[in-house]
């Protein structure tokens, strides 16, 4: 190992300000010769950059040669754990983004000390931010829709709303929105059909039609109907299907319209409550912008309701999806990375069917707990604090 003394005196300066002024690499093969080059000035190996590919259940490297199967293999599990994890002489770093694995960054080293670790991770988040900021740089539809598409998780005392977006290959027709605004949580997730450029700019109108809608006061028939009026003058031909919904934070009274996409599920107690929220079905959004059905739903303090595309349970199925994010919600993981997970497994099962292509895949997840709810929790985890004593 090289001696502490002979490292840059600010190990994270120097490696931020290494990556800034790297001439444009344009892609995520740019950070081929970073990795390598700043491992080896750090003393500590060799190394490799591995990117993620669910569909397929792979680990890639971004210097060709073969790829590692996700399942049962230590590169594999430090991407699905967001871990480190060693053995046999080699270290995986998880590359996160958020929630969301990219992949991981593997380092062939005799021995890692705490210095080590401590640089290496550090250069993991570093490439994350670069892979991140370079994914995609080429794919106009998603440059368009990832510059509109909200933050994923919103939250307040009452509500916490978590959405995660899979694209396929790269993001094309998928969206969503939420936020808060006068006492309610409002969502949509929105999916238009093909994966082009007009899916893109027909999710993107629809987006915007849907806020500017929403900031103008319009309930949610309104809101939809003005949704459609938007794509049928700016994209005729393009179908759009769609969940909107409003949820009453003080209440718990959940409303909603469904255009064309799976309806909303209701996860109560950790299980999924079949048919709960099941209504007649109605045509995705696109034609002669007819008022449609609004429907209704009284929650329970802290149920689940989970909205999401056709790509998301294609594969698993509705009740694997839903069993899938119960179970990664009990181990204690947070939302965003049960749904990651979820939606990732949805898409390796598409792909491992013959002649089925693999979908975008989003899922929207929201959970209604009021302060009342929530005083009641912890009265009752206080008590059994004091009896367990």
């Amino acid at each position: 190992m090289t001696d502490e003394t002979t490292l840059p005196p600010n190990l994270g300066a120097q490696l931020l300000d290494d990556f800034l002024v790297t001439p444009g690499p344009g892609e995520p093969g740019g950070v081929i010769p970073m990795a390598p080059q700043h491992i080896t000035g750090l003393g500590i190996g060799a190394g490799t950059v591995y990117l993620a590919d669910p569909a397929a259940g792979l680990l890639r490297p971004l210097t060709g040669g073969p790829a590692l199967p996700i399942e049962g293999t230590t590169a594999g599990s430090a991407h699905r754990e967001r871990a480190v994890r060693a053995g046999d002489g080699e270290a995986w770093f998880p590359l996160v983004d958020g929630e969301v694995g990219l992949g991981v960054l593997g380092v062939r080293t005799a021995a890692l000390d705490r210095a080590g670790l401590r640089r290496c991770t550090l250069l993991a988040a570093l490439l994350a931010m670069v892979i991140t900021a370079q994914r995609d740089a080429h794919a106009l539809p998603a440059e368009l829709l990832r510059a509109l598409l909200p933050p994923s998780t919103v939250y307040s005392s009452q509500v916490l709303s978590t959405a995660v977006l899979e694209p396929a290959q790269e993001l094309g027709g998928d969206a969503f929105d939420h936020s808060l605004a006068a006492g309610a949580l409002h969502a949509a997730v929105l999916d238009a059909s093909g994966g082009d450029l007009a899916a893109g700019l027909g999710a993107a109108v629809a987006l915007a039609a849907c806020r500017n809608a929403r900031r103008c006061g319009a309930e949610l028939p309104e809101l939809v109907v003005g949704t459609e009026r938007a794509l049928a003058r700016w994209f005729p031909e393009r179908a759009v299907g769609g969940v909107f919904l409003r949820l009453e934070l003080a209440s718990g009274l959940l409303r909603w319209v469904g255009c064309g996409l799976p309806t909303p599920l209701l996860i109560r107690r950790h299980q999924l409550v079949p048919g709960a929220l099941e209504r007649p079905p109605e045509p995705p959004l696109g034609g002669d912008a007819a008022p449609r059905e609004l429907h209704t739903a009284a929650l329970d303090p802290g149920d689940l309701v989970l909205v999401h595309t056709d790509g998301a349970a294609a594969g698993l199925g509705t009740e694997r999806l839903v069993e899938l994010v119960v179970q990664a919600l009990a181990s204690g993981a947070g939302p965003g990375r049960a749904l990651t997970d979820a939606l990732k497994a949805a898409q390796t099962a598409q792909a491992g069917q013959s002649g089925q292509d693999v979908d975008d895949a989003t899922a929207l997840l929201v959970e209604w707990q009021p302060p009342a709810f929530q005083e009641i929790g912890a009265t009752v985890r206080h008590r059994a604090e004091r009896t367990n004593r």
